[in-house]
Formats: C-alpha cells, structure tokens, sequence
C-alpha cells in the first residue's frame, strides 16, 4: 500500500534484530539483538523510537572460554538474544546464546533492568531453553500457566536436539537423547499452543530414519506433548511419557517434495481447534531456480494421525515397522491424568513415531 509510510529504526552499535515481541498494549514493541534487549514505542504511527535499551553481553572470562573453543571473537562469541516471552505483566523472560554458554535472566519492566545476582551475571543456566550456537535453530513458547515449553540444540557441539518443559512450579521434562526421540539434526521453526487445548506442538525436519535411502533424506515433522504430563516414577523419570511425532506431507505432482520445512503459523478458528501454514522448499532443485511451497493442515488431520498406528523399531532388521500387537493403556501419547504403569510407559519409550503421515488440506 503506498499509502503507508515505512519507519525505519537502528541503533549504533547494535545489529543482529532477531527476535520480536510486542507488548499487549500495542504501544511498545521489545527487541533482542546481539548483546542487547531493546524497548521500542511504537505508539505513534509512522514513528519508531527507543524508550529503553539494556546491553547484556558475555563477561571477559565467557568470551575468553568461547575463543578458547575456536569460536569467532569477530562474529561468534557474542550474546544472541534467542527467547524474549513477557512472564507477566511486570516482567520479561530472556535467554540468549551467551559465548556459547546459554544463559536466561528477567527483566524488570518498570525501570528496564536485568534481575541479577550481586556481581551482575545471569542466575540461570539456558541450557535447554536456548542454543549454543547462534547459527542453531530454537523455538521457544509460554504458555498462561507461566511453564516454558522450548526445542533446541542441548550441546555445545550441536547434535543433542531437545524439546523441555521448565519454569512454572512443576517437574522439568525433556526428550530422552539416548532413545533417539529426535535425530541428531533436528531443527525446530515454530511452536504452537492453541486454546482450549491440552497439548503443545512443535514444527521442525530432522533426518528421516524410517526410511531407506542412497542419501540423507529430510523429513518435514509435527511432534506433539501433553501439557499435563508430569513425566514418569521409575521409567521415563523427568522425561516426556507422551511425546510423538509425525511426518508432514507437502508436496505437488510432478515436482519433488517439499520437505525442508522454514517456518510455520497457527491461525485459531473461532469455533475451536486451528489450521497450521508452513513454508517449504525441497533439499532437491530441478533447473536454476528453486521453488517454495505453503501448505495447509488442520489440527483434527494432526489428531487423526496421532491417534493412528505406530512404527517400531525391530531390533534384528534394524527396519521400522508397523505395529501390530495388542492395544496398550494408556496409549502413548494421551493426555490422561493417571499414572501409567512400568509396562506401559516402557512401551511408550519405543513408539513415538507414527506410521501415518499428515496429508495438507484437500491434498495440497
């Protein structure tokens, strides 16, 4: 519309704007930067101005211990601010990649101030909540109870993916890295929680492991938690016990899949329950150009699939297969609020991926 006028905001000293949250007001808009947290009025239409700003870089000591890993003095060993979600109405949650060793802190919204120790450092370890590297894809979500649901690289060296539930007065939970819930490549783009609705879903590809391939073989996927679980007793103690995923189809006869998936959108319905978009683009390129793709899914074909046939893993072969023995109960994946016995939550460690997969709005 060339009607609107197009308002520029920057800062000296300060780039890497990545990540966005705007105040419920509407008349303020925070920003995360690299080694900066920014508060912006946003009030005046056609103006942008800065109301207040905190600088929160690494110390010394943590950007030494960065280059001492080999990482980028320059470009690397800085704080990329990756989780920005308002706690309350009086303060914000914050964590960023900090040198390479994660770490989250509040800030105060009266004066703008980071809550912090006596000597001014950060009193929470990120890990889990936030990425190592700055490069590593995150996603992160608050939902109204105040728990932080987050998936992202749990490791310095980048190959231990994470889905974690923290904050908030509960246990924490997390993926099971030694049961290979999530290839070692997984990265997230979005995560949702819809209303009325018990579970959170997280968007993201990961290396397909189900299927047989000369190569490496993307595979665009849904995955899906309980906001009432609790974890289990013995088996799976601080772990999810209702974790599944599933692949996503998004793909156009007579062109290659679109399976690397770059970001997804919830849209709520009115009358409940809500529709995801994704953007795609194919790890293949037929010609010069590459192509993209937006598909459509809703949550009801999300839940039938969820409710379908698993896959397991036959240890002999080394080959997924459909399971075909008795029902168990509960079934993985249900929000019950009972505890689950030994038995069952045992079974549940090897039946995370479902066997259907989750076809777009009328098949494209």
């Amino acid at each position: 519309d060339p009607r609107r006028t197009l308002t520029h905001f920057s800062q000296d000293n300060v780039s890497h704007y990545d990540i966005f949250l705007l105040d419920e007001s509407e008349e303020e808009l925070y920003v995360g930067a690299r080694d900066w947290v920014l508060a912006l009025a946003i009030g005046t239409p056609g103006s942008i101005g800065a109301k207040a700003s905190i600088m929160w870089g690494p110390t010394a000591e943590k950007t030494h211990e960065c280059a001492f890993k080999k990482k980028s003095q320059e470009t690397e060993c800085f704080n990329f601010i990756r989780v920005l979600v308002a706690l309350n109405q009086t303060h914000l949650y914050v964590c960023g990649t900090y040198a390479f060793s994660p770490a989250c802190t509040y800030i105060h919204l009266e004066n703008f101030t980071l809550m912090s120790s006596g000597r001014a450092q950060p009193f929470l370890d990120g890990k889990g909540q936030c990425p190592f590297d700055p490069q590593h894809t995150y996603t992160a979500l608050l939902v109204a109870d105040g728990e932080l649901y987050a998936a992202t690289m749990n490791n310095f060296q980048g190959n231990e993916p994470i889905i974690s539930r923290s904050l908030g007065t509960r246990t924490l939970l997390k993926t099971d890295a030694f049961l290979r819930w999530l290839s070692a490549d997984a990265a997230f783009v979005a995560s949702f929680s819809i209303p009325e609705d018990d579970k959170v879903y997280f968007f993201f590809e990961e290396t397909a492991d189900e299927f047989d391939f000369f190569e490496r073989l993307l595979v665009p996927r849904v995955a899906r938690v309980c906001k009432s679980d609790v974890g289990g007793d013995k088996v799976l103690q601080k772990k999810w016990t209702t974790f599944l995923k599933a692949q996503l189809v998004c793909s156009q006869p007579g062109h290659f899949p679109f399976n690397v998936i770059h970001h997804a959108f919830a849209l709520p319905r009115h009358g409940g329950g809500a529709d995801f978009y994704a953007v795609f683009t194919s790890q293949w390129q037929a010609g010069r150009a590459g192509s993209a793709a937006v598909c459509a899914y809703r949550q009801e074909d999300l839940e039938k699939v969820f409710e379908g046939k698993y896959k397991e893993l036959n240890k002999e072969s080394s080959r997924w297969t459909v399971y075909s023995g008795p029902d168990i109960s509960p079934r993985p994946g249900s929000c019950s609020m009972g505890p689950s016995s030994d038995k069952a939550l045992t079974f549940m460690k090897d039946h995370f991926l479902m066997d259907g997969k989750v076809s777009p709005i009328q098949g494209r």
